[in-house]
């Protein structure tokens, strides 16, 4: 027997490229509203752009750290924990700042620009690759996952050999409609494959990341925190990126005149990056915050231990913050926008994800230039029930 799949969260609702009409009609109220949180609690819903920075820039009143420690049963029936603190995401200050300040010089603007040649080196693999495979090909598994999965298992020293390992264990994790035992499962395997690899850098550590910690920051920083650490980039280095490489490349074949731009305007290709980054905005939601001390946001009081939930796509889509927020145009002029996330947990790999975008969708359609859907763009599948909204399967043609 297998166990009914739970409704999909309101916060999680999406049409395609878009917010959901569930989610749509939450943030015409113009205030917070009661929903479904974690484990079947209630949380505070925010769709306005003002209220979600006003949030995630708060680690004061609003922690992440609330549930992160959460106990789980073996099957041996002995108690393990699955302590989610130890991810830079469910920490609040100091110790998180202490964490993120190892990062930072990692995913510095000088950093991305030593590392850029060996992107477009990965990115030309891929395509010779997708080349020879010749058409109609699944753009996702031929290119969309390939060239994260590739950059960030080199950035951190994890061997792309296990690729298939850690893609469907994260791909359950991620994955909303598994059960909680599954989800679990899966991340306590994820958790004992990085911590069988990183006992094995600290025999011989490179000049990968996991290699740098361990070289440098041994004294400063616990087994359990570069776990934690490594797994954060290794998932989400691949599975958001991916994700907007995917649903990025459907959605400029809908649009060809501005698919055309990227092509054959270079000083576009930023601001079209940026452009798509807020239109799809892949990730639903950060963790949720727990209220700390007795607020107000948006016009709604919140109480201490009440959990909120921010939409990073209705946020991105306010109408206060931009105009024809619901228009996709290459050429508007970017702007804070919180595909990234904000505050003390914005995306410490955002420099990495845009030169990855920036890089590898132009090279894409100047090398197939007749690139084309090999199917109607009503039937695309679009990812479900999972923490990161994207495509399922893109099947192209040139």
């Amino acid at each position: 027997m297998t166990s009914p799949t739970p409704p999909r969260p309101v916060h999680m609702s999406r049409e395609r490229y878009s917010p959901g009409p569930e989610l749509i009609e939450r943030a015409r109220t113009g205030r917070p509203t009661r929903t479904d949180g974690p484990a079947g609690t209630s949380a505070w819903l925010l769709t306005r752009h003002e209220d979600v920075r006003a949030v995630l820039g708060d680690a004061t009143r609003f922690s992440s750290a609330g549930g992160a420690r959460q106990e789980d049963a073996a099957p041996s029936g002995e108690s393990r924990f699955v302590d989610a603190a130890s991810f830079m995401v469910g920490q609040d200050p100091p110790e998180h700042t202490r964490l993120r300040r190892l990062l930072t010089p990692e995913f510095t603007m000088r950093r991305m620009r030593v590392l850029e040649p060996r992107v477009r080196a990965v990115v030309d693999d891929v395509l010779d690759r997708m080349q020879d495979a010749g058409p109609p090909v699944d753009l996702v598994s031929h290119f969309a996952l390939p060239i994260p999965s590739l950059v960030i298992c080199e950035l951190l020293g994890v061997p792309y050999s296990d690729r298939e390992l850690f893609q469907s264990l994260s791909s359950v994790q991620l994955r909303f409609s598994a059960s909680q035992d599954e989800r679990t499962e899966a991340f306590l395997a994820l958790r004992t494959y990085m911590s069988d690899l990183v006992n094995r850098h600290r025999g011989a550590p490179g000049e990968d990341l996991i290699g740098m910690l361990i070289r440098e920051h041994h004294e400063d920083i616990t087994h359990d925190e570069l776990v934690g650490i490594a797994l954060v980039l290794l998932i989400a280095g691949h599975e958001t990126t991916a994700n907007a490489l995917g649903a990025g490349t459907a959605l400029l074949l809908e649009y060809p005149d501005q698919l055309a731009a990227i092509r054959d305007e270079p000083r576009r290709v930023d601001d079209a990056v940026e452009e798509l980054l807020r239109f799809l905005t892949p990730v639903h939601s950060g963790l949720p915050r727990t209220v700390t001390a007795d607020t107000v946001i948006g016009g709604q009081e919140m109480a201490i231990g009440d959990l909120v939930v921010s939409s990073l796509p209705m946020a991105n889509r306010d109408p206060d913050l931009v105009t024809a927020p619901d228009d996709f145009d290459t050429s508007r002029k970017p702007f804070p926008h919180m595909a990234f996330g904000h505050g003390i947990h914005h995306c410490v790999g955002a420099p990495l994800a845009r030169m990855e975008l920036r890089i590898a969708l132009p090279a894409l359609v100047r090398r197939f230039p007749g690139l084309r859907l090999d199917l109607d763009p009503a039937d695309i599948r679009f990812r479900g029930m999972t923490a990161v909204h994207g495509v399922e399967r893109l099947p192209v043609a040139w």
